[in-house]
């Protein structure tokens, strides 16, 4: 009964994100292809996730764990039952002195059970001024330790305000994702390099601004 809830979950969850959003995928440099791939991208909403998994196609997006912080999906059942059973989301403990697992042991087990992932390098929503937040090691560990894994640097872009100001109805709030080309750690890269060399393939995926064009 759960996996039919499930699964009829997510569907509603995929309308209603293509509804709000009119949210589309841009493949720049690669193939939307049901390959095992690690999806690393910017975080500047907690939409971020349902964003990314909602413009996968079916046969991927099947197979994608998303990997994010338990406090946040078990806060409610509600959120529990969506992180649970219908993203299927490999759930990390950020507080270091309570939790009783290694985060990067369950993400390598994901790995390793042969599911893609997708993560958000900066570690949480970045809410300043500033593209991107520094990454954290998390992204140079998994490509280290699986080095056979594609890491698809993605840039998540919003257009237009949910909500703008004096309005009492939401507008769609207009969305791309774009998908660049993979990247892995190269045999003894240092992990600064690695990351810094991470960073710039997200941001070179970022739309330009209008002066830049001309």
């Amino acid at each position: 009964m759960i996996s039919v809830l499930a699964r009829l979950t997510g569907a509603a969850i995929i309308l209603f994100a293509r509804f709000i959003t009119a949210v589309r995928a841009i493949w720049d440099g690669i193939e939307p292809v049901p390959r095992q791939r690690i999806y690393f991208a910017n975080h500047a909403s907690n939409g971020d996730t349902i964003l990314i998994w909602t413009v996968l196609p079916p046969a991927i997006r099947t197979r994608t764990r998303p990997v994010a912080a338990a406090d946040y999906w078990l806060q409610s059942p509600l959120r529990r039952f969506i992180g649970q059973d219908v993203l299927n989301t490999v759930l990390i403990d950020r507080r270091p002195d309570a939790r009783n697992h290694d985060p990067m042991a369950l993400i390598l087990e994901a790995v390793d059970d042969g599911a893609s992932l997708i993560i958000f390098p900066e570690g949480q929503r970045n809410a300043t001024d500033a593209p991107l937040l520094p990454f954290k090691s998390g992204l140079y560990n998994i490509s280290a330790a699986r080095p056979q894994v594609d890491l698809v640097p993605v840039w998540i872009e919003n257009l237009n305000s949910v909500m703008p100001k004096g309005k009492i109805i939401p507008i769609p709030l207009l969305c791309t994702v774009t998908f660049g080309a993979p990247i892995r750690a190269e045999p003894d890269e240092p992990r600064e390099a690695f990351l810094t060399r991470a960073q710039e393939a997200v941001l070179a995926l970022a739309p330009r601004p209008a002066e830049d064009q001309q």
